[in-house]
């Protein structure tokens, strides 16, 4: 305990060691104070005062790439509430590469304390735990003491000295003439450059910042740029991240502007200025606009658009021995129609982008509702190719579709456009690859790739536009139409069988048979109402497309009331495959192991591909199952959130998905969407450090 006149003077006896010296003082020289407090309380200020040898410092709150800062214990206090340490202005240390903030010589952290009795002693006993650094760090462990005995209000004579340092505590910078005036992202999402602006009122000398962000990210020293009046400067500040860091755009950041001794903070979402443009090769730009190519052309084999290609099938047979002219601009019109579609659909992804919300392709397979009603479409369409119905429709709509005299130019386009959105849910090889690599890059990216979508499956029309003498080859309508629209029935047949194994792992087997029987017994009515429909039959006539539309609802919406809640994924880990677990890939790697990992779904053609021709490749799987490798599986196929965060995390926005860690290949490895043997081999040997 101290004696009465220690306790007057507000200040503890000095704690000392070979670096450092730090005690207790007190702004009110009694327990008893003015302030906002509780009732039966008071406030007291306090300060933990530190003087270092020359070339010692301590840290401050965040201490940059090393250290760690000082933490208080009070537990062994007496008549002492709660306590609120502040951290005055740091500074920035740079030394062999590393960035780092705290104090040097001397400083006093205020703390704000509330009393439980104000009319009883406060005995303050904290454990300070902290670093004191110089060419060597010293970790220390050190008790501090202060008795405030009961009594009137009355300041000591260390308020002076606390209040000049509370006032160099960052606040909104208005008390110091700082001004933050914008901040955002510029740069890649791979590699974001955050840029601040300041403003002050009156010359700055020496502008700093300090950003605290999520664990994983890095931010090196920023690069200065003071405006010739000296009342602005602009701040750029690379970043870095861990493998496992995720995006930074979205995060939350706290920002301490400084100059010199005065400083202003302020919390900040890290957005960009402008949609993220990601570095590209020109040779992988090409790679990808020629796989975008091939995937819209694949498209027109989709389910999806089979029917509009039927239709225009149709409408070549239609137009045989009509002029070259005519044939030529009709289908001209078209292809305009299908790229004017994309430039739409990738005008709305940039839109998307521009709000900071996440876009991506093929993950509508995950909804169960989108597969059942898919299921339900492409069902109605091969009934429909079969000659079990036909749909009656008015005459501008039937020009529109495809036939009609009074079909135009618009009638032409608004069939491409048309075909377009019918293909928008379907997923085709190489499509997705191309449009995942788009939608992680930049605005001009975006539009070429969707406009390559756009030109693939326009490419049928292009070629009839440059050949028009080939729909005169085809043989005029007749018998072999019917053939043809069998062929594209039972094609579509398969596509809802495909749909609905798909649909049980959402929903459980149960539920999918009864989907099943439903679409069974629907195709069944109207094969039934054809066969049997006479002329004049009313009743029958309005009967089977009553009871079709109760079997196509019941088809539609009862399986997902029957759902199976229980009913869980089998993971695809199997063999020498492991269950993705992104929290165990550093810990491997420090371990001295190789991670490869595999992001895969079964709607994922690309990925079926991927696994039939490099993963299962019998060299390659030796090498997954050799010691000191794991191989590890995350499947897709429902959504699953830590899987899209990582995803991210790599700037991809579908799947496939692959990539490699090891010791040579720390923070990871992303691969290529189609793999190639040589390519895995070459990530496992730099994964493994050879």
């Amino acid at each position: 305990w101290l004696s009465l006149g220690e306790a007057r003077a507000a200040a503890g006896v000095w704690t000392k060691n070979d670096q450092t010296q730090l005690r207790l003082i007190s702004r009110e020289a009694t327990s008893r104070s003015l302030g906002d407090a509780p009732v039966g309380a008071a406030a007291l200020r306090l300060g933990l005062q530190f003087k270092m040898d020359p070339d010692w410092k301590i840290y401050w709150r965040s201490p940059g790439d090393a250290g760690y800062p000082p933490s208080l214990d009070w537990s062994e206090s007496d008549n002492l509430e709660t306590t609120e340490m502040l951290w005055p202005v740091p500074h920035r240390f740079s030394l062999f590469g590393l960035e780092t903030f705290g104090y040097s010589d001397e400083v006093i952290f205020p703390i704000d304390a509330v009393v439980g009795d104000a009319g009883q002693a406060v005995r303050l006993h904290a454990r300070v735990d902290y670093l004191a650094c110089a060419e060597i760090c010293i970790p220390y462990s050190e008790t501090v003491s202060l008795e405030l005995p009961p009594g009137p209000a009355e300041g000591s004579r260390h308020g002076f000295l606390i209040d000049s340092y509370r006032n160099l505590v960052p606040g909104d910078g208005s008390a110091v003439g700082l001004y933050l005036q914008s901040a955002h992202l510029t740069g890649t999402l791979e590699a974001p450059v955050l840029e601040v602006s300041l403003r002050s009122d009156r010359p700055l000398r020496a502008p700093d910042l300090l950003v605290e962000g999520p664990a994983g990210f890095g931010f090196a020293k920023p690069r200065v740029k003071i405006a010739s009046d000296g009342l602005t400067a602009e701040l750029r500040l690379a970043t870095s991240r861990g493998a496992q860091a995720g995006v930074l755009e979205g995060k939350r950041l706290r920002l301490t502007a400084t100059d010199l001794r005065r400083g202003l903070e302020a919390d900040v979402v890290a957005r960009f200025a402008v949609p993220p443009v990601a570095a590209v090769a020109w040779q992988e730009l090409m790679l990808m606009l020629a796989l975008a190519l091939v995937g819209g052309l694949i498209l027109n084999l989709m389910p999806c658009v089979l029917p509009v290609l039927s239709i225009k099938l149709l409408a070549v047979a239609d137009k045989v021995g009509r002029h070259r002219s005519e044939v030529r601009v009709s289908f001209l019109a078209s292809a305009a129609g299908v790229v004017f579609a994309f430039l739409l659909l990738a005008s709305a992804a940039v839109a998307v982008k521009a709000a900071g919300m996440t876009v991506g392709w093929g993950v509508q397979f995950q909804q169960p509702l989108f597969l059942s009603a898919m299921a339900l479409l492409v069902t109605l369409f091969a009934c429909n190719l079969f000659g079990f119905f036909e749909i009656g429709l008015p005459s501008r709509l039937a020009s529109l579709a495809g036939s009609g005299p009074s079909r135009g130019l618009a009638g032409h386009f608004a069939t491409g456009a048309f075909a377009t959105l019918l293909a928008t849910p379907c997923s085709a090889p190489f499509l997705g690859t191309a449009v995942g690599f788009a939608l992680s890059h930049g605005t001009v990216e975006i539009y070429l790739i969707f406009v390559a979508l756009g030109l693939g499956l326009a490419l049928p029309y292009l070629f009839i536009a440059a050949l028009p003498g080939m729909a005169s080859r085809l043989p005029r309508p007749g018998r072999w139409m019917l053939y043809l629209r069998r062929v594209l029935g039972l094609a579509l047949a398969a596509t809802a069988v495909w749909l609905l194994s798909i649909l049980r792992v959402q929903i459980g087997l149960t539920a999918t048979l009864i989907a099943s029987g439903l679409l069974v017994a629907l195709g069944l009515v109207l094969w039934g109402g054809h066969l049997l429909a006479r002329p004049g039959d009313g009743a029958r006539r309005v009967a089977t497309p009553a009871f079709a539309g109760l079997l196509a609802l019941a088809a539609l919406f009862l399986p997902l009331g029957l759902a199976d809640s229980s009913a869980v994924r089998v993971s695809e880990a199997s063999g020498h495959w492991q269950t993705f677990d992104r929290a165990r890939i550093d810990d491997l790697v420090a371990e001295g192991h190789v991670v490869f990992v595999d992001v895969t779904a079964d709607w994922c053609i690309t990925c079926q591909v991927n696994k039939a021709v490099v993963l299962n490749d019998a060299e390659i799987a030796d090498r997954l199952r050799a010691p000191g490798v794991v191989a590890m599986r995350g499947d897709w196929t429902l959504p699953d959130e830590g899987i899209t965060d990582y995803l991210t995390s790599f700037g991809r926005y579908g799947i496939p998905f692959n990539a490699v860690y090891g010791p040579g290949l720390t923070e990871g490895l992303a691969l290529s969407e189609l793999l190639s043997v040589g390519e895995v081999k070459r990530a496992l040997d730099k994964a493994s450090g050879g």
